[in-house]
């Protein structure tokens, strides 16, 4: 028998790539580009920084109280405050903590828009007059002045003192005083014989 050898033939392939070469153009197609990368980076930083959530609109708001004596510039201590929100005439006493600075917490739920505070004094069988009104100076001849209300957001932002008419126009220094974010400063002064008389 009589066997022909027939040359092999080699068949072209066409821009064939090594298996090597192909998974490495794989990962390169998988990199983020710059502007993902970037963007990626933005979005995951509040994780990795661990950012807290924004407060939420229910959240309780708290301001701090700090009464002064209107012509002694003295601060007085107490919790025996008389709170009141929106100019709705029922008080809110429970909401006020003292603390041992001899400043008081209140805690103001979410819907607080105005505030108007008063305090007592001698068990609470007095009142203080607030030295906010015009009318804190005269005798009690004249009928009790209106309740100032205060608005809650402009405390919380940037403080405020109220003012004090229960001095003349020139205020001495040591009723000079100024306010931190968060804090409500009001002047008062205690009765008369005269209003106490009436009372």
């Amino acid at each position: 028998m009589m066997f022909t050898l027939v040359p092999l033939r080699t068949v072209p392939t066409a821009n064939r790539t090594p298996l090597g070469s192909r998974f490495r153009l794989f990962w390169k197609g998988m990199k983020p580009r710059p502007f993902s990368a970037l963007l990626a980076s933005l979005t995951l930083l509040p994780v990795f920084c661990g950012a807290s959530a924004a407060p939420s609109a229910d959240a309780p708001k708290v301001i701090t109280l700090r009464m002064i004596d209107g012509r002694t510039g003295k601060p007085i201590a107490t919790n025996d405050f008389i709170v009141r929100i929106n100019h709705q005439r029922i008080p809110h006493n429970n909401w006020v903590e003292e603390n041992e600075d001899g400043t008081a917490k209140v805690t103001l739920p979410a819907n607080a828009e105005t505030i108007s505070i008063h305090a007592t004094y001698d068990s609470t069988t007095q009142t203080y007059v607030n030295c906010d009104s015009s009318a804190a100076r005269t005798s009690a001849k004249q009928p009790p002045p209106l309740d100032h209300w205060y608005a809650v957001a402009d405390i919380l932002t940037s403080g405020m003192v109220a003012p004090n008419n229960c001095v003349g126009k020139k205020v001495p220094d040591k009723l000079q005083v100024v306010a931190e974010p968060g804090q409500f400063i009001f002047f008062v002064r205690k009765l008369n014989s005269k209003e106490q008389f009436e009372q």
